[in-house]
């Protein structure tokens, strides 16, 4: 059946005006992205393909050109435009920080480093670099490693700090399995560059661990700086 047969309540464009985005599934948001099927099915129905040959939405959003554009329904114009989404996405949310706003809550370094991080199909570390009001100077992301591990080196973190003359940072790096839960050698990378911060008198507020679907653990909220 046509999604125009659908009760309104069923229809994802309509839900969203009446409900609210978050009340989507996944494969109604990429249905509305998607805009149409293709024959035998529905927009939504193409969308839940779509999200079980790529296994996640995640891993669809994050899916290299060639990948995507092997996606049913999916092509040229259609990765253009969801590249063209995301980067708005990560603008509009960078522009309000660089208002002015302070970074005093995990909650909202977490929510931008989503932007950043979760959608890395490899572990990426990278520090948010905050002025003496604790605004943000800058996201730098400075290493890029394996499916579970980045090498970091405290050395390259200090020179970023030195380079944008920051007075504290937020330490971050993303999960690709998706389990925000520190490891051991996360705790151990922890004190190790809150030691070699110091020794510049910059502080260190919290390492931020980005996951998959809206997951993320903050060192400091859990009492483990």
């Amino acid at each position: 059946m046509a999604i125009c047969h659908w009760h309104e309540n069923d229809r994802p464009r309509e839900k969203l005006l009446k409900f609210g985005a978050d009340q989507l599934s996944d494969a109604e948001l990429l249905a509305i992205f998607l805009r149409t099927g293709v024959t035998g099915q529905s927009a939504v129905e193409l969308a839940q393909t779509l999200l079980d040959q790529f296994q996640s939405l995640s891993s669809l959003l994050a899916a290299s050109y060639d990948d995507f554009c092997q996606g049913r329904g999916l092509g040229q114009a259609k990765y253009v435009q969801l590249q063209a989404v995301l980067e708005m996405s990560r603008r509009h949310f960078q522009s309000g920080l660089q208002k002015g706003k302070a970074l005093t809550e995990p909650e909202t370094a977490a929510h931008y480093l989503q932007h950043h991080l979760t959608h890395q199909p490899r572990e990426t570390f990278a520090v948010l670099l905050l002025d003496q009001q604790h605004r943000l100077i800058t996201f730098d992301a400075l290493f890029t490693g394996t499916l579970n591990q980045a090498a970091v080196h405290p050395r390259e973190v200090i020179q970023s700090v030195l380079d944008h003359q920051a007075a504290a940072v937020i330490l971050s790096h993303n999960h690709p399995s998706g389990d925000p839960a520190p490891s051991d050698s996360d705790h151990q990378l922890t004190q190790r560059l809150k030691t070699a911060l110091a020794t510049i008198e910059v502080r260190c507020l919290d390492h931020i661990i980005i996951g998959d679907r809206g997951r993320w653990h903050s060192m400091a909220q859990a009492g483990q700086l």
